[in-house]
């Protein structure tokens, strides 16, 4: 396990100011990916209803853990945009920022006149990143829009779940968390775009977009074939073998055979090689349609061998397998391990914490963890002390309720 200290250098996106307005979980989860390669993120909240992902899932001692994560690398501010005072202040931190990302409903800032109309006119070359469950337009356009319905209405749960079994949602935020990866995406290519124009832009993210995208072809399918991919459990339509498998110690393992070779490896080390000889194995879709035999086969083999065994035997084949693991298995991974995956971070209010390092490695000018999720609005003072508010002022701001 690697530990992770600041970079020697300045992160590559040092000198980007992003302030982050937005809540659970995609938006803030854009704002931490950048924050993460060296930007300055200033988390804006409410004074009384902080992100709700301080209070998401377990705590420790009254602190969310959640928040430790998905407000790393990120100062905290407390501001009421609904009222007079907070919308003027935070007119005054976009006319020094290069990116806001925010998620409320299509209209709510325009309805506190923070619109796009007077965010331009305060800063021509601000990004505004709006993340919203359906976009900016369109007869859903303001719903209240999850990262659930997205998983639904995209076609994820209709083909996800055992054959004769009800469509299955992800137990996590998928929807949410593939559509934070895309915006911090879409952040860099108008900040690109900016550099070549010097003009800001608005983008506009829709959370049941990016989810699609990564489904691939299927509307490809349906439109050229009228082919709808059904619920297949644990088993593909593409290929076959490819399923989860118990071994002898109980433990699960997983296969995967989408290159013709390794399929073909894999039939030989369970010891059915003549299988490679019948006319269907040669594709894909053929030995799909073969599942049940294929399956049998492999499933046998793993089912006599222990966790170990198997995947060291695998390895030696050059076929491909890996095992099912908890969270647990994951912290002792030596895969994990070498890669640093898993970061140490200390953290003024709960010790040395562990969690995901930063994204991707960059051999010269990598990212950091520099501090996890603040207190709620432990940076208010600083920050606008910074911007170049008297003490007096900042009074002023608390007393109004701004703050």
């Amino acid at each position: 396990m690697n530990d992770v200290t600041p970079s020697a250098g300045p992160g590559p996106l040092s000198g980007l100011r992003v302030l982050d307005l937005a809540t659970l979980f995609a938006g803030p989860l854009a704002a931490t990916m950048l924050g993460d390669f060296g930007a300055e993120v200033i988390k804006v909240e409410h004074p009384l209803r902080p992100d709700p992902s301080r209070g998401h899932g377990p705590d420790k001692d009254g602190v969310g853990l959640w928040w430790k994560l998905l407000g790393r690398n990120k100062r905290a501010i407390t501001l009421d945009l609904s009222t007079p005072a907070g919308g003027r202040t935070l007119l005054r931190l976009a006319a020094t920022a290069d990116v806001i990302v925010e998620n409320f409903r299509p209209g709510t800032l325009e309805r506190w006149n923070l619109g796009w109309d007077e965010l331009s006119a305060a800063n021509p070359r601000l990004v505004l990143t709006r993340v919203t469950g359906f976009g900016q337009v369109g007869p859903y356009a303001r719903r209240p829009g999850f990262g659930t319905l997205a998983e639904a209405m995209s076609g994820f749960a209709a083909i996800t779940g055992e054959p004769d079994g009800p469509p299955t949602l992800p137990p996590f935020g998928l929807a949410d968390s593939i559509a934070g990866l895309a915006t911090a995406y879409a952040v860099m290519t108008a900040l690109a775009a900016r550099d070549r124009t010097g003009h800001g832009q608005v983008v506009d993210m829709a959370i049941i977009e990016p989810i699609l995208t990564v489904l691939g072809p299927h509307p490809l399918w349906y439109d050229q074939l009228g082919f709808v991919q059904p619920r297949t459990g644990n088993r593909s339509t593409n290929n076959a073998p490819r399923n989860t498998y118990r071994a002898a110690d109980g433990s699960w393992l997983a296969v995967s055979t989408s290159a013709q070779s390794v399929a073909e490896r894999v039939m030989r080390l369970v010891g059915r090689p003549e299988l490679i000889d019948e006319p269907w194995f040669a594709t894909g879709a053929g030995r799909a349609a073969h599942a049940d035999e294929l399956d049998a086969a492999v499933g046998a083999w793993i089912a006599r061998h222990d966790r170990t065994m198997v995947i060291d035997t695998f390895e030696k084949a050059e076929a491909a397998v890996a095992p099912v693991n908890d969270v647990r298995d994951v912290m002792d991974d030596p895969q994990y391990a070498a890669l640093g995956t898993i970061a140490e971070v200390e953290d003024p209010e709960l010790g040395t914490l562990r969690m995901q390092n930063v994204l991707f490695r960059l051999s010269r000018t990598p990212g950091a963890i520099r501090w996890a999720g603040r207190p709620h609005g432990a940076d208010t003072d600083e920050v606008l002390a910074e911007l170049g508010l008297s003490p007096a002022e900042i009074g002023d701001l608390r007393a109004a309720g701004a703050l």
